[in-house]
C-alpha cells in the first residue's frame, strides 16, 4: 500500500473521521466502520486532507485541466484540493463549485468561480447513491465541458440495497430492484457506468483492511470488516 493511504488512514482515526465498532447505516445495515469527513473542520485538517487527495489524483493519471466541487461539501474539498496541486504537485488549476439555487442579482448564474472549459476533475467526499454526481452532470450539459471523472475520499465497496447476501436477496424498498444492482454494482460503480466516467479514491475499504493486518491488536475490526465485505462487499 502506498505510503500516502496509510497516512491518510491514520489521519483520519485520529481525526475520529474513521471510527470502527457498530454502526447503523441509513441503509439499515450494521456496519462495523463508519466514516464521516465533516471532522476535518480546520484549517491544518483541511490542508492535510487536500494534500491527500493531491497525491491520489495524481497517481490515478486521470487527464483534466480543472476542478469543480459540488456544493456542499464539494467547495471546500475542491479549494483545499486546488492548493495542494499547485503547491506540492506544481498544477495550478482554475477551480469552480455550483450554487444550490442560481442567484439572478449580483454576478447572478449557478457557478462561482473560473469558467466551466475542457475537462473538469470533480471532487466530493464519498458517493453514497451518486445522487450529488449525477446533478452535477446535469449542470455540466448546459456547458461545453465535459466531467473527466470523480475523485473521493472512500470507495465503501459494497452493493447498494437490493443485492443479493450471504443469505439471499435484500429486497429494495419498493420490492424491485435496478438493472445496475441486480447486477451486484456499487454506487460507484453505477455512477461509472450511468457516466463513462472513472471514479476514483484515496482509499478504498480494501485497503483499510490490509492497514489493519499490518497493525498489532486490530484483529477484531479486520475481521469484523472481512465478514462485512464477504456479505456485502463488491469486486473491483
Amino acid at each position: 500500500m502506498k505510503n500516502y493511504k496509510k497516512h491518510f488512514l491514520r489521519f483520519a482515526e485520529e481525526r475520529q473521521a474513521l471510527k470502527f465498532g457498530e454502526f447503523t447505516l441509513k441503509s439499515g445495515r450494521i456496519s462495523p466502520y463508519f466514516f464521516n469527513a465533516g471532522t476535518f473542520y480546520t484549517g491544518e485538517a483541511l490542508a492535510r486532507l487536500g494534500r491527500y487527495y493531491a497525491d491520489a489524483i495524481v497517481e490515478s493519471g486521470i487527464e483534466f485541466d480543472m476542478l469543480f466541487g459540488p456544493a456542499y461539501k464539494g467547495i471546500p474539498l475542491v479549494a483545499a484540493v486546488s492548493v495542494a496541486l499547485a503547491e506540492h504537485h506544481g498544477r495550478d488549476l482554475p477551480w469552480a463549485f455550483n450554487r444550490k439555487e442560481a442567484k439572478d442579482h449580483g454576478e447572478g448564474g449557478w457557478l462561482v468561480g473560473a469558467p466551466l472549459e475542457g475537462r473538469a476533475l470533480v471532487i466530493d467526499d464519498v458517493i453514497t447513491a451518486g445522487t450529488a454526481i449525477r446533478e452535477v452532470a446535469e449542470l455540466f450539459e448546459r456547458t461545453e465541458a465535459s466531467i473527466a471523472g470523480v475523485f473521493v475520499a472512500l470507495d465503501r465497496q459494497e452493493r447498494g440495497r437490493g443485492e443479493p447476501s450471504a443469505g439471499g436477496r435484500e429486497p429494495s424498498a419498493d420490492g424491485r430492484e435496478s438493472s445496475a444492482r441486480g447486477r451486484g454494482l456499487s454506487a460507484i460503480q453505477e455512477v461509472q457506468e450511468s457516466l463513462g466516467v472513472p471514479v476514483r479514491s484515496i482509499v478504498s475499504m480494501s485497503d483499510i483492511i490490509v492497514w489493519l493486518e499490518e497493525q498489532e491488536g486490530r484483529d477484531a475490526d479486520r475481521v469484523a470488516l472481512k465478514q462485512y465485505r464477504k456479505r456485502y462487499g463488491v469486486e473491483g
